[in-house]
């Protein structure tokens, strides 16, 4: 499932640059997370690494954009070019 980002942010620059797919943007009012290019860091990190650093917790899995672990492994290989360890 890919992340997005509520209302509640506070535009404090943190998780962007922490993106490992640059997935995340400034949008017009807030930042924004581009479904078709976050992973939730699978392939890279253990865990969401956007989550880890936001300071108010406004980073959640989007009902908008269910995956599977399996199909953000897929993404992964696409935007990468990197297979899935075996």
């Amino acid at each position: 499932m890919a992340l997005w980002i509520t209302d509640e942010c506070i535009n404090c620059d943190v998780c962007e640059p922490e993106c490992p797919n640059e997935a995340i943007s400034q949008g017009a009012e807030i930042y924004e997370i581009n479904p078709s290019k976050c992973t939730e860091c699978v392939g890279h990190y253990d865990t969401p690494q956007c989550m880890e650093v936001c300071p108010v917790d406004c980073i959640g899995k989007s009902p908008e954009h269910p995956e599977s672990n399996d199909q953000l492994w897929v993404k992964y290989e696409h935007l990468t070019g990197n297979k899935r360890p075996a």
